[in-house]
């Protein structure tokens, strides 16, 4: 069974941030490919800067392209609102079942707040959890220290943002070293984030 990571974000755009990261899993952990799983938009929630899910989906496709081992994932677009990682989790275990195992890849800020999620227990006892390295403040619960399911992976510190490259493209400033050329394109043609 293929071992796949579950990198779920807004992807809002997709940065070079998060190439750098999930190639980084792959390469250098037990993973053999990471999905990128756009999340999509709440009904509840509008988002004025968050793009349509069909935008922020098409360009994760095209930053992935030249990456064997890194895929897109629209799986949480049909999904009930508001997801729950849980349910991601169990929708797919269900439809790829004995062909991938499946496992999650969040920050350690994101491993702070972990004893919030919905049914994080649950998603202990049947998935690993892959860490990357985030600088932020507080402190990872004791329970999630030494975990035999976590693992953390000495990826590199990556402080490029999504918001900040909205905020700072919308100011005029030359983001474009933070992209990858497709999703400049992409961005640029369709005039997003100004």
């Amino acid at each position: 069974m293929k071992k796949v990571g579950l990198y779920f974000g807004t992807f809002n755009p997709i940065h070079l941030g998060h190439l750098v990261i999930a190639n980084h899993m792959v390469e250098f952990s037990d993973l053999d490919e990471v999905w990128f799983v756009v999340t999509p938009q709440s009904p509840f929630k509008t988002k004025k800067t968050l793009l349509d899910n069909n935008h922020r989906y098409q360009m994760v496709s095209e930053a992935v392209q030249e990456y064997s081992a890194l895929k897109p994932s629209k799986v949480e677009f049909g999904l009930p609102q508001p997801n729950y990682t849980i349910n991601t989790l169990a929708v797919l275990s269900e439809t790829h079942a004995n062909k991938y195992e499946f496992s999650l890849i969040m920050g350690e800020d994101n491993l702070k707040g972990f004893h919030k999620w919905k049914n994080y227990e649950v998603i202990l006892e049947e998935y690993n959890i892959y860490i990357y390295p985030r600088v932020s403040s507080g402190s990872v619960d004791h329970q999630f220290k030494n975990h035999p399911k976590i693992h953390k992976v000495d990826a590199p510190i990556m402080e490029i943002s999504s918001t900040f490259i909205r905020n700072n493209h919308k100011l005029g400033k030359n983001i474009k070293p933070m992209l990858p050329d497709v999703v400049w394109k992409y961005m640029d043609q369709m005039n997003f984030y100004r």
